[in-house]
């Protein structure tokens, strides 16, 4: 196996195993808190769902692009391409929009009550799941288009206007069709992220005018909990901008050019899922209901394992 392939086997499935392991340990944490008669705060199950995208992304692209990297052929006809395609694309739209709406419940959640915010802040964890509904319908609608153009790889020649996968060709017949979905796709990505990037940066106007305000409510109110939530939801956004800044540059040029080398498109994959793959592991460190149930259930298990061992001896 050329040397090219070989570490480039190797960092999809660094990367893709990194990611499935965080996210299905951040989304077990959170369904045992739930199991355990625990409320989930709106930050908290924005996280949990955040969670769940992510892990459909890796789970939809990067998990066969790394059997496509090692040899893997003809992994898909033309109707598991259509299936796969559209809920990858399903689950990267989720994740700039849920990170979004993380960031604007966050903004809100911090914000000071005044006359407009005194209806709103109560009403925020019933318009959780209404908002999590309406982001699924707009972006099975968005993506449409993809399942439309998808198919399994007919030989080893790539037709022109097409976005070679691997695994999958999606296939979009002429250049108007090609730049429309572009256009579509890198609008509704670029909205969300201008409003992610705007509400962050009230967060942080927030977090540096009020900071002796924020230091007495953490000692009456514990208000320290929304301070971390607030430096979490940054931390993420920041993440998720430095990566959709390097992934948009490669997709823009990919918009300017009739064939897309594979290298190219590989590239793009791989940043494109790092805030999928390094996202848990944030949230694992900063939250501290995550943090710990993994510890709670570390030590849970460290004692049956002694136990097992005296008894075998």
């Amino acid at each position: 196996m050329d040397l090219c392939v070989t570490i480039k086997g190797v960092s999809f499935l660094l990367q893709t195993g990194m990611g499935i392991l965080g996210n299905t340990v951040v989304l077990l944490a959170y369904t045992h808190i739930v199991c355990t008669g625990s409320k989930l705060l709106p930050v908290d199950m924005i996280l949990c769902h955040l969670a769940f995208t992510n892990l459909l992304l890796l789970l939809t692209r990067c998990v066969p692009q790394t059997m496509t990297v090692f040899g893997l052929k003809a992994l898909l006809n033309d109707p598991g391409c259509k299936v796969v395609i559209y809920a990858y694309r399903i689950g990267r739209a989720l994740s700039v929009c849920i990170t979004c709406m993380l960031s604007v419940f966050q903004a809100v959640t911090i914000t000071p009550t005044g006359p407009y915010l005194s209806r709103l802040k109560p009403s925020l964890p019933s318009l959780v799941i209404p908002t999590f509904a309406g982001l699924w319908l707009f972006n099975m609608a968005i993506c449409i288009a993809a399942p439309l153009f998808s198919m399994a790889p007919r030989n080893d020649t790539v037709p022109a206007f097409t976005l070679n996968l691997g695994f999958c060709h999606v296939d979009f017949r002429d250049n108007l069709s090609y730049v429309i979905n572009g256009v579509a796709v890198s609008g509704r990505d670029f909205t969300f992220v201008a409003l992610m990037v705007g509400s962050s940066c009230y967060i942080l106007l927030l977090l540096h005018r009020h900071s002796h305000q924020v230091k007495g409510i953490r000692r009456s109110q514990g208000g320290g909990a929304e301070t971390r939530a607030a430096k979490t939801v940054l931390t993420l956004v920041v993440l998720y901008v430095v990566f959709f800044g390097i992934d948009n540059v490669i997709w823009i040029y990919m918009l300017t050019v009739a064939k897309v080398s594979p290298v190219v498109a590989d590239m793009r994959v791989f940043f494109s899922s790092c805030y999928a793959s390094l996202s848990p592991y944030f949230i694992i460190s900063s939250n501290k209901k995550v943090k710990a149930k993994i510890v709670c259930t570390a030590e849970h298990e460290q004692p049956s394992a002694d136990t097992q061992d005296s008894n075998d001896k």
